[in-house]
Formats: structure tokens, C-alpha cells, sequence
């Protein structure tokens, strides 16, 4: 390569970073502007508190469905189109679930929480797109950072409840879709963004310059996804580690605002806990990045599962409605997620070669989607069956499932 050529790459990467920071924190407000109230509007409209996790659970299943087709979109025509094709199918779930407010339908709102799931998965896509032309030194503070502009979002997403409840009184729809009005606003600027900005595609640029020959028809490829899991074990222990932190998150942050509201907390309380929560998901993330990078990829991930672990011992101390341990446990519940799906993706950007990238990608975020569909699917029905402790108490065995992991990517470390 030449010095010039590599120069070219490096403004290139760095205009890929400044888009996909933006174009994150856009995507955010649409993804978990709905957070707070789903499982609230869930249980409403079917009213049953054993209902309240299935809008988050198809929304979930939604992102893994979204993970395969998007990568095999990634794979014929780049980051671009498959960044973009996320956001407009997550602007058209976030009108279906205002539809379902209005119709009182419970039809509606799992076939938009179905599509919403196609944002979650372009955020996750968009991670691995700021990676495509970073050399491994600093790919995992690339990837942290794109996870850190979602806390722009993410943090104000949540907190927008008030607003969107406003808005709602003014579209005279139910208060609790006033949320996913403006989240739907906020996915059509974020598609907007990447479709004019991320130009030239990383992708498309990185196997240009590795001297692969892209091929518009090609499809995604369970061979090529086997065959590099193989050959590096890492990359099947990363992907253990990520879908179970993911899990553990998911299953125990959906039914937290039920948690809550039994106890007589107020939605504003409620959203702003999971704000907290969100904040700890993504704003440490460059600090992890960095970590990542200087004290290794295993030492974060087993990090992240001594954090979930502890964070989970919080929640199954908390108290129903508003309390200090309710505070702390989501808000490490995120940081050990953060912790372990940075390290987790790295090692997937690692250790997969670049004939196989999306596919490997593509199938690890599926697999970290379909095990959170799981837990989510089993959240409401633990909590209404044996409360809220008991649900820290099953995902704590994904937590250790998660540094678990770590262990075994230390012995595989080159």
C-alpha cells in the first residue's frame, strides 16, 4: 500500500467515525425513546402484567431477524444500504406501535416492536462499520466510541417521555405512544444522515484495499460462518459472552419500570432510572475501549461478567418502587454490559477475516438477539410468577456465563 493510499484511508475512517457518531446519537432517540413506556403499553393493551415483556421480546426477535438479513444486504451492497434499511423499517415500527396505541391492538404493537428491531440492529451494525478500516491497535476505541455517541441519544430518549406524552395530548393519541411519534422522526433524520454522509462505504473500501473482489450477489454464507469459527475458537466464546450479557440486560431491564411501578413510583422516576442505566451502557465507553486495548480483549470481557454479577445482586435487593439499589443495579447492569460487548465485538472484528466479516457479524448479533428474546420471554412470566428477585437471580447465571467466556479467549489469545 502506498503512503499516499494510506492516508486517503485514514481521512476516510476518521469521516466514517464523524458519521456514524452522529447518525448513533440520532438512531438512539429512536431506539429507547420507547424503552420506558413499552412494557407499560404492552400491559395495557392486553392487561395482563405476565404480557408486559413480549413488545420488548419481539422487538428483540425483530433485531435478530434484522441481524441476518442486514448482514446479507452489508455483504452485496455495504454499510450504507444496510444502515439505512434499518432506520426506515425502525421509522415504520415506530408508526405501528402509535397505530396500536390508537386500535388498542396487541397485533400492532408486536408487529412494529418486529420492526423496531431492525434499528437495534443497525446500531449494533453500525459498531462494527467503524472497525472496518481501523488497524487493531485502536479498533476496539473505534468501535467504543460509536457505542459512546448512543448515549446522546439514549440517555435523552427516555427522558423525552414527558415530551412525547405532551406531544401525544396534542396528537390526541394515548399518552404512552406520544414516545414512538417522535421516535419515528428521529430514525427518518438518521437515515437521511448515513445515506448522504457515509460515502465511500468502509466495507467496500477495506476489502478493496485487502485485494478482495466484491461480489454485488453475493449472499450471506453459514459455511463461511462455520469455517471461521473453526478455525479460531475466540470467536465462538466472544459470541457466547455477548449474547449472554446482552440476555442477562434485557431480561432484567424490561421489567424493572413494572418493578417499579408496583411500588408506586412515577413514570418520571421510572424513566429517568433507565436513563441511569442507559448512561451506563454507553458513556463509559471509550474509557472500556481504551482498556480493551491496553489490558486486552479476555480481561474486559471476565470484568464485565464480575460487574453484571454485582449489579445484579442490587437488583435482587431492591425494593419495589424507587430506591438506591435500584439506582446502582441498573446502572452497572449497563457498565457490565458495556464491558463485555466491547470486548466481545472486538475480538469478533479481530479475529474474523475480512471474506467472511458480515457473516460472522451478522450471525454473532443474531445469536446475541435470539438469547435475549429468550430471556425476555421468560422476564414477565418469572417476575408474575415469583417477583422480581428471582429474575436477577436467573440472569446472574448468565453473568457467569460471560466471564466464563473471557476465560476462554484468554486461552486462545495470539
Amino acid at each position: 500500500m502506498t503512503a499516499a493510499a494510506s492516508v486517503d484511508v485514514a481521512r476516510v475512517q476518521s469521516r466514517t467515525l464523524g458519521t456514524l457518531v452522529v447518525s448513533q446519537a440520532v438512531g438512539a432517540v429512536g431506539m429507547t425513546i420507547g424503552v420506558a413506556t413499552a412494557s407499560l403499553l404492552a400491559r395495557d393493551i392486553s392487561g395482563s402484567d405476565s404480557m408486559a415483556g413480549l413488545a420488548q421480546t419481539f422487538q428483540v426477535l425483530g433485531t435478530a431477524a434484522a441481524a441476518y438479513l442486514l448482514a446479507g444486504l452489508m455483504a452485496r451492497r455495504g454499510r450504507r444500504a444496510g444502515l439505512v434499511t434499518g432506520y426506515v423499517l425502525g421509522a415504520g415500527g415506530a408508526l405501528l406501535a402509535v397505530a396500536a396505541g390508537v386500535a388498542d391492538s396487541m397485533l400492532l404493537l408486536l408487529a412494529g416492536a418486529v420492526l423496531l428491531g431492525a434499528t437495534t440492529a443497525a446500531n449494533q451494525g453500525s459498531r462494527y462499520a467503524a472497525t472496518d478500516l481501523a488497524p487493531e491497535e485502536t479498533r476496539a476505541r473505534a468501535l467504543s466510541m460509536v457505542v459512546w455517541a448512543t448515549t446522546i441519544g439514549a440517555v435523552a430518549g427516555p427522558n423525552l417521555t414527558g415530551v412525547g406524552a405532551a406531544v401525544a395530548h396534542r396528537l390526541d393519541i394515548p399518552e404512552l405512544t406520544g414516545g414512538f411519534a417522535l421516535g419515528a422522526v428521529a430514525l427518518v433524520v438518521a437515515a437521511a444522515w448515513v445515506w448522504l454522509r457515509l460515502r465511500p462505504d468502509p466495507l467496500l473500501l477495506a476489502q478493496s484495499e485487502a485485494g478482495v473482489v466484491h461480489e454485488t450477489g453475493r449472499g450471506r454464507s453459514w459455511g463461511r460462518f462455520v469455517e471461521a469459527v473453526r478455525a479460531e475458537p475466540a470467536l465462538g466464546a466472544a459470541i457466547v459472552g455477548m449474547a449472554g450479557a446482552h440476555a442477562a440486560m434485557v431480561a432484567v431491564m424490561i421489567m424493572t419500570p413494572l418493578h417499579m411501578e408496583h411500588g408506586g413510583a412515577h413514570l418520571t422516576v421510572i424513566g429517568f432510572v433507565i436513563s441511569i442505566h442507559v448512561l451506563g451502557m454507553f458513556a463509559f465507553s471509550p474509557l472500556v475501549g481504551a482498556a480493551t486495548d491496553r489490558f486486552g480483549r479476555p480481561a474486559v470481557l471476565v470484568a464485565g461478567g464480575v460487574v453484571l454479577l454485582v449489579s445484579l445482586l442490587l437488583c435482587a435487593l431492591a425494593p419495589e418502587g424507587s430506591s438506591w439499589q435500584i439506582f446502582a443495579g441498573l446502572f452497572l447492569l449497563g457498565l457490565g454490559w458495556s464491558f463485555a460487548t466491547v470486548a466481545a465485538s472486538t475480538v469478533i472484528s479481530d479475529r474474523t477475516p475480512i471474506t467472511a466479516r458480515t457473516d460472522v457479524q451478522g450471525t454473532a448479533d443474531m445469536a446475541m438477539a435470539l438469547t435475549a428474546a429468550g430471556g425476555g420471554a421468560v422476564a414477565g412470566v418469572i417476575v408474575d410468577g415469583f417477583g422480581y428477585p428471582v429474575l436477577a437471580g436467573f440472569s446472574a447465571l448468565l453473568a457467569l456465563a460471560v466471564a466464563g467466556a473471557g476465560v476462554v479467549v484468554a486461552r486462545h489469545a495470539r
